[in-house]
């Protein structure tokens, strides 16, 4: 009797079937993501293009965002990659209806619609509200280190920038002289453009010193006008003004990135990365309901910003309620911070010390510190701020580690605050996804 085998015939015609609609269960993450967009409003999107129709056709708004969407939710940011997956991933053709956007095109949709991209955050969180997929009596907000791109080699201090300009006007000259010898030469050779472009972004890291030098002198001069109003109205010599800025010398200090200007090195548990801190607030389903970016890693000021930050994509959203208790790390304590969040009914708990690992040489002390210690000694505390790792670190977890982002792919500050709200923004898509994967009935 003959073996029996499967067909595999390669030379036959449709061997996938006619319609797009049978290449993928109906349970699938594209379908979802599919009807996710229909609910959604993307008007900013179509507003950004001519009315009357003139002009070279563009591809469809919605089929581009769904498919920028499904990229970032299954761990593909690449442009080059999500244009090489609309060849050969099924659920990306299907999205993308048997089309395939090339690389410069997503790129440029990107840039382009910046941030209305960022604003699909309040979309997705719209669409988890009306699920029923929110609840925000206890909240959680932190923060994470994420890789610029840029590399650490490109910082240069105000010195180092002053001999590099220095050095790359004598190169620029040598190899002009070299190339031209005692013509003028009007017209540069195409090797002579990058040199000129990077002098440019040079003096301009040199600018931006200069600027910052500058802002910190005033700040420093206001300081101590302050403080002498303050001891001339009072006489009380001993403190009382705003805490005195860091001091300065007489040229800019520090470092900065000719790659990316506004990245900073911040520290990780295992040393200095070229990056930013992105910022989360989450409730217990671990739906992300704030998202941010931050230049370097000093997170004390941004305890009350995120809180209110939440407070606001709720309404937007359509959620009345209003978060009772927040929870972070030692990171976030900033004793105002707390006390105004009391007043408008938000109880912040905020470990006053840092890990055992990293205790300070000297212990806070102060009637708030006190508080706060004996307040997670008690039951009620200790379970609450218990929750806090439960609640966001996964977020982060799941978003570096098995989607791979832990690196942005635009540079500046205001293109990578775009960027995390899109990451976030998917995180709760395939939230609501798996939601409602566990509602449907057997």
């Amino acid at each position: 009797m003959a073996q029996n085998f499967l067909a595999c015939d390669r030379e036959q015609s449709w061997l996938m079937p006619p319609s797009l609609r049978e290449w993928l269960p109906d349970e699938h993450l594209a379908w979802f993501v599919l009807d996710a967009v229909e609910e959604m409003d993307l008007a900013a999107f179509y507003g950004a293009y001519r009315q009357d129709g003139w002009g070279r056709a563009a591809h469809d708004p919605a089929m581009m965002v769904a498919l920028l969407l499904y990229a970032y939710a299954v761990g593909e940011r690449s442009s080059r990659g999500i244009e090489r997956r609309c060849f050969e991933d099924v659920a990306f053709r299907v999205i993308a209806a048997n089309q395939a956007p090339d690389h410069a095109t997503l790129a440029r949709f990107r840039v382009r619609h910046e941030q209305a991209l960022a604003g699909l955050f309040g979309e997705v969180l719209r669409l988890c509200a009306a699920a029923g997929a929110v609840s925000v009596g206890v909240i959680a907000v932190d923060g994470t280190r994420i890789k610029a791109n840029a590399a650490d080699r490109a910082n240069f201090s105000y010195e180092q920038l002053a001999r590099e300009i220095l050095a790359e006007a004598d190169a620029v000259d040598a190899a002009e002289d070299a190339e031209f010898g005692e013509r003028r030469g009007d017209e540069l050779p195409d090797e002579l453009a990058d040199r000129t472009t990077r002098k440019a972004r040079l003096r301009e890291a040199k600018a931006r010193l200069e600027a910052e030098h500058a802002e910190k002198t005033r700040e420093l001069e206001q300081w101590q006008r302050e403080k002498d109003e303050y001891i001339a109205r009072t006489g009380n010599r001993n403190g009382g003004w705003p805490p005195k800025p860091r001091p300065i010398g007489p040229a800019p200090q520090g470092h900065i990135n000719i790659t990316d200007p506004d990245s900073r090195p911040v520290k990780t548990a295992t040393g200095f990365l070229q990056g930013y801190t992105a910022q989360a607030v989450a409730t217990p389903e671990q739906i992300v309901i704030a998202a941010d970016v931050i230049c370097g890693g000093n997170e004390r000021h941004r305890l009350e910003p995120m809180i209110s930050s939440a407070c606001d994509e709720l309404t937007r959203a359509g959620i009345t309620e209003t978060p009772e208790v927040a929870l972070a790390d030692a990171g976030y304590w900033n004793s105002p911070h707390i006390q105004h969040l009391a007043g408008r009914g938000i109880r912040s708990l905020v470990k006053p010390d840092a890990d055992k690992r990293k205790r300070p040489t000297r212990i806070r002390s102060g009637p708030l510190y006190e508080q706060m210690r004996d307040l997670l000694e008690t039951d009620q505390g200790k379970q609450l701020y218990r929750q806090r790792q439960a609640i966001i670190e996964p977020v982060f977890a799941h978003t570096k580690i098995t989607r791979r982002a832990d690196r942005f792919q635009r540079r500046g500050l205001r293109a990578c605050q775009a960027e995390w709200r899109l990451i976030t923004a998917t995180h709760n898509l395939l939230k609501l996804w798996r939601r409602s994967q566990t509602l449907q009935p057997a």
